[in-house]
């Protein structure tokens, strides 16, 4: 039997962990449910992430002697935005800490594994807990514990929009002609819109919106299907981003390839406490040295960036983030001199970080990402290993040094290239408004009935700063929006 002919108590939109977790508590209510995907398997943004989970009252805090609890990490969440705090939902934020102690343990119960807490000021106390090995874990425990617990889950399945009758939310329409009803509710959990030109220009402005996202296809999904029915989108200026990025490496790597068995993940969080660290270092380079950000430090300390034609475009201690999408490919490369070079080599010069794991240099860099490094005698054979017009990267550090200002100049080699590096939105902070049950705010900011949101879709204005804060709204909200979704379906058995 088709989606288009049964009627489920909930849809959920989306399958990341947002929606997975609404999936899988809507269930757990006692609903039927209907997961769709676009994408060919799940994995949303949170397959994207560093797989960071900020919690308090955990299991690996209280080992540590750790005391910590809801309260104090709701006042600690408030101080890591600075002035946008007055937008802040202090409602929606009290939900998020409440939710993660139990939440937390959900994750553990569904075999996910987790190295931690880290310690990230201004937390008062270490909150930050890293899963183990990857962030693929999540959706592959997820993903099998929605499949035992009965969510019917349809990948390949875009929805073109929602179905309303008598200003009720009934169910959704598919993009390939189809439908299918929800007698409870439709919860939306497509993630943000990072790559979205369309809602990046209007909210952010026209420059953003070249820019591209870490997940291709966050393209707002349900906040444009929420917002034909009357619904409004909050905090949509804000996001983390443009950042520059390094281009990811071709093929996984080996942290990548790790398969997430609990019981493979313990072993590694007993390595990651015992052994020492010239020994995990090797290991954990391989997955601080991917696609992260490059400090900028680096461009504090003289290094410049240039285009694929060796040219100097823009000034690197001013967002150069923004100017990286007008020039060819959208790339760039970073350029260094042997004193700079050297300089990177050591703390507290770092090239890239993965917070709370460990701080890469440019060693590891020649050593686990040579796709990204590059070395040469001088600038005009660097240019050419970088496939430069000839002499343009010559005359560009020559242009660098006659305006150098207070920055030291450029002239001793060899010269090293980092890149091709990207500009990339990692997240927007803009979802649907919502209201502490999850339901999405329609006009006169009243739920629009038979609609929820949850993870980035239905941020409604909560502030996420801090690593692991996305991750652990999204689990947080995805379990309630599923349960009190299944909670309006007719009373009888699943359908």
């Amino acid at each position: 039997m088709s989606s288009s002919e049964r009627t489920f108590d909930v849809v959920v939109v989306g399958a990341g962990g947002a929606g997975l977790a609404a999936a899988i508590e809507a269930r757990a209510a006692g609903g039927s449910v209907l997961l769709l995907e676009k994408n060919a398997a799940p994995g949303g943004s949170t397959s994207w992430s560093v797989g960071s989970v900020t919690a308090s009252n955990t299991p690996h805090q209280l080992a540590k002697g750790i005391s910590d609890g809801p309260e104090d990490h709701w006042e600690d969440m408030a101080k890591f935005p600075g002035p946008p705090q007055e937008r802040d939902n202090d409602e929606l934020r009290r939900i998020l800490c409440d939710e993660m102690p139990d939440t937390f343990r959900w994750l553990l119960e569904s075999g996910i594994r987790f190295y931690g807490p880290m310690p990230e000021p201004p937390h008062r106390v270490p909150r930050m807990h890293n899963v183990l090995p990857n962030s693929t874990a999540f959706i592959q425990h997820l993903t099998r514990r929605a499949s035992r617990a009965g969510v019917t889950l349809k990948t390949s399945s875009a929805v073109g929009g929602l179905t309303v009758e008598n200003g009720r939310v009934v169910g959704v329409r598919l993009a390939d002609g189809g439908a299918c009803r929800a007698a409870g509710g439709v919860v939306l959990a497509t993630g943000d819109f990072t790559a979205s030109p369309e809602l990046k220009a209007r909210h952010m402005g026209e420059q953003e919106a070249k820019v591209e996202a870490v997940n291709a296809t966050a393209t707002g999904d349900g906040q444009s299907m929420a917002e034909a029915l009357g619904a409004r989108i909050v905090n949509g200026d804000l996001a983390l981003g443009p950042e520059i990025r390094f281009i990811a490496p071709v093929g996984k790597t080996l942290v990548q390839r790790i398969p997430p068995w609990p019981a493979l993940a313990g072993l590694m969080a007993w390595s990651l406490d015992a052994l020492p660290d010239r020994l995990l270092r090797p290991f954990i380079m391989q997955f601080v040295t991917t696609a992260l950000a490059p400090s900028p430090g680096l461009f504090e300390a003289g290094a410049i960036l240039v285009n694929r034609d060796g040219a100097r475009f823009t000034n690197e201690l001013d967002r150069p983030a923004l100017a990286l999408p007008d020039q060819p490919d959208k790339i760039g490369y970073i350029i260094l001199d042997r004193h700079l070079a050297e300089m990177f080599t050591r703390w507290p010069h770092f090239v890239s970080t993965a917070p709370g794991v460990a701080y890469a240099y440019l060693p590891d860099y020649r050593r686990n990402r040579p796709d990204v490094f590059n070395e040469a005698p001088d600038p005009d054979r660097l240019g050419r290993v970088l496939g430069m017009p000839c002499a343009a990267l010559t005359a560009t550090v020559a242009g660098r040094n006659a305006g150098t200002g207070n920055l030291r100049r450029l002239e001793d080699g060899p010269y090293v290239a980092l890149g091709p590096v990207r500009s990339v939105f990692v997240h927007a902070e803009g979802g649907l408004a919502v209201d502490t049950r999850h339901r999405v705010l329609g006009a006169d900011d009243q739920p629009i009935a038979g609609l929820y949101a949850a993870g980035s879709t239905g941020q409604g204005g909560l502030l996420l700063k801090g690593h692991g804060h996305h991750l652990a709204w999204a689990f947080a909200s995805g379990r309630r929006a599923g349960r009190f979704a299944a909670a309006e379906a007719a009373p009888g058995p699943a359908r």
